[in-house]
């Protein structure tokens, strides 16, 4: 069976490169048009709206400010006219030592937590709203296995955000099903981008291939053909879930 997103619009949050960059262009494999938000890369946001082609439109910002959110929603609504998918991908993974300094440890929080789950809560408010004036819709929340096993000291915060997204999927699924809005999440361990060197840095990266259960990192492409499959209602029925892509790192 194959997978067809054509007629769909398809928004990605941090879509310039990694995770969010694999989904993009697997979205417009299958079809969608394809709105690529970026934060400050505004070049690599461009490699690959011209590798999606005429169906890619640039979107831009910071995830940190509210308004900056809410314009960029509104203006992607007001470009496509209707969004059938939402993914929200972009994300941040701040090194922070919680024996450092109070006041660093605290601005490293907040940011992470602006990101990560507040502008995540307010882009699915803004999609619910938006689903309800059609016949619904679907969100795919990209979460972590950090949600459920937890992560290093260092990254408490990124692991805290991740399971508030957890939860907010949940919500969503369970409250606004019968009006069509599915929510998923995915819960990747690490994949080989840019935010992960920092961890492979600092800790190795034969510490992450001894915790998986395959021979090699997940690599971003490995994301994509799944979200993909439930953009287009393939797995309508198993909304509210989180789908594991770790390498068998963490299983529950």
């Amino acid at each position: 069976m194959k997978i067809d997103l054509h007629e769909k619009n398809v928004l990605v949050t941090g879509a310039s490169r990694g995770i969010g960059r694999a989904i993009a262009i697997a979205m417009a494999e299958c079809g969608a048009s394809v709105g690529i938000h970026y934060s400050s890369n505004r070049e690599h946001a461009e490699q690959v709206a011209k590798e999606i082609g005429k169906r890619a439109v640039l979107f831009q910002a910071d995830l940190e400010d509210t308004i900056q959110v809410n314009e960029f929603f509104h203006e992607a609504v007001e470009h496509f006219g209707q969004i059938h998918v939402l993914v929200n991908n972009a994300g941040i993974s701040i090194h922070s030592d919680p024996e450092g300094d109070d006041l660093n440890f605290v601005n490293d929080w907040i940011k992470t937590i602006d990101v990560n789950l507040n502008a995540v809560g307010y882009m699915c408010k803004m999609a619910i709203n938006h689903f309800e004036k059609f016949d619904g819709g679907r969100i795919i929340n990209i979460s972590s296995r950090a949600a459920f096993r937890g992560d290093t000291k260092d990254y408490m915060a990124y692991a805290a955000s991740k399971g508030g997204i957890v939860s907010l999927t949940r919500s969503i699924a369970r409250a606004y099903g019968k009006k069509g809005i599915k929510a998923f999440n995915i819960a990747p361990g690490f994949v080989r981008t840019d935010m992960a060197q920092q961890f492979i840095d600092n800790y190795g990266e034969s510490i992450i291939l001894d915790d998986i259960a395959l021979s090699k990192l997940t690599e971003p492409k490995d994301l994509g053909p799944m979200v993909a499959l439930l953009a287009a209602g393939m797995a309508d029925h198993a909304t509210g879930c989180t789908i594991d892509i770790n390498a068998g790192s963490y299983v529950h």
